[in-house]
């Protein structure tokens, strides 16, 4: 299931030997296709029968829907984690055969403010009939913030477009405007597209030199109807991949109406661009990749031949034990130089507060001694002035 080519060796192209199977990838797209379709046809006889007795079939047309298209997932499970925290931000990965190809596809929009500068471009002569045809709603920041409060009305508003795309100046703000409604299925979060006019100088990006545009000065802060157009298209023919904490990740690679050719191209594209790009130690730290429909098990067309990425992950017959104890021991030690830590710091303080008191019983001696003294030369000179007045009364007589 991992095999390893003279020929990768030979070639020197990649760091890893390792490879993806096309054939092994052809006969699971084959195969899950196959099951895919069987069971729509299933589906499909049983909800004739029910409507034979049930005249009323107003949810059996969604249903028809979901099951005659449904998404293909594939699934890759490494070794160790692949992030340490949620990436709420997709990334983009350019895919041969896209899947949002449908003429019916519902885009909703959401631009930086003000929105009437991208209403402009996307209504332009030169913006792509085609395109502009399937973008339902192109809303501001602000207006989002202000309609879409509640949880119902953001319910609605996912439930009435296929694709979210957003402007990569206000992505990582639509987490919170947005709520867990949307973010916590990752097939409907908003996909980054560019739509602000860069400037380049000499081929090198610059950053704008007046970065307070007014309200109404919207042709310097979107882009060309053109370059919005592309911009949209290629975020179209990508799928988006949205990474969470742990060793499974998941992407659309396509749908059931695509040709197992079709589907074995992009399966090769969407692995090998996830593990070039998001998998650390790349193939060496795969354990296993599988494809899926929603209602199929997973068909595997890659597994790992170790369970591991390098031999220090890997315990042996009784070291076990020898683990545990020394984690207790490490705990152990810990604690022991908490309380260290601890009997030094009352110890400090003891210190300070003997050194105040004896600070303070100084000032109080040297106080009273002060006093003393001061009593002792006021009687002194009371007894100076009483003998100088007997000898005046002397010398007088």
């Amino acid at each position: 299931m991992a095999p390893i080519t003279s020929d990768s060796k030979a070639a020197g192209s990649t760091p890893s030997p390792y490879q993806i199977d096309v054939d092994q990838t052809l006969k699971a797209s084959t195969a899950l296709l196959q099951h895919v379709q069987q069971e729509a046809k299933r589906l499909k006889d049983l909800s004739a029968k029910k409507s034979l007795l049930d005249n009323d079939d107003g949810d059996s047309d969604s249903e028809e829907q979901l099951a005659e298209d449904p998404p293909i997932w594939l699934t890759l499970t490494t070794k160790k984690h692949i992030v340490d925290k949620n990436r709420l931000k997709p990334g983009k990965i350019p895919v041969p055969h896209s899947i949002n190809n449908s003429p019916s596809l519902s885009i909703c929009l959401i631009t930086a403010d003000p929105q009437r500068a991208v209403k402009d471009v996307v209504a332009d002569p030169t913006f792509p009939a085609s395109l502009s045809a399937r973008i339902g709603k192109v809303i501001g920041y602000s207006k989002l913030k202000a309609k879409y409060h509640s949880f119902e009305s953001r319910r609605q508003l996912l439930a009435e477009h296929d694709v979210f795309l957003a402007d990569d100046r206000i992505i990582t703000r639509l987490v919170d405007t947005l709520g867990k409604i949307f973010y916590k299925d990752s097939a409907k979060r908003p996909i980054p597209i560019r739509i602000a006019q860069l400037e380049k100088i000499d081929g090198k990006r610059v950053k704008p030199a007046n970065k307070n545009l007014r309200a109404g000065d919207q042709s310097a802060t979107v882009a060309s109807p053109p370059i919005v157009a592309k911009e949209i298209q290629s975020a179209l023919n990508a799928v988006p991949v949205s990474l969470r904490p742990g060793t499974n990740a998941a992407v659309r690679v396509g749908r059931a109406s695509f040709t197992p050719t079709q589907l074995s191209e992009n399966i090769t594209t969407v692995a090998s661009a996830m593990i070039d790009r998001y998998v650390a130690r790349g193939w060496r730290n795969v354990k296993g990749i599988h494809i899926k429909s929603p209602n199929s098990a997973a068909l595997p067309i890659w597994l790992a031949d170790d369970l591991w990425v390098a031999d220090d992950d890997v315990v042996k017959d009784g070291e076990e034990v020898e683990l545990r104890k020394k984690k207790e021991a490490e705990v152990a030690a810990k604690r022991e130089n908490r309380k260290k830590r601890k009997a030094e710091r009352e110890e400090g303080r003891l210190r300070v507060d003997q050194h105040q008191q004896q600070h303070q019983s100084k000032k109080q001696k040297s106080k009273d001694t002060q006093e003393m003294e001061a009593r002792g030369l006021d009687v002194a000179r009371k007894a100076k002035l009483a003998r100088q007045k007997a000898r005046v009364l002397e010398a007088s007589v």
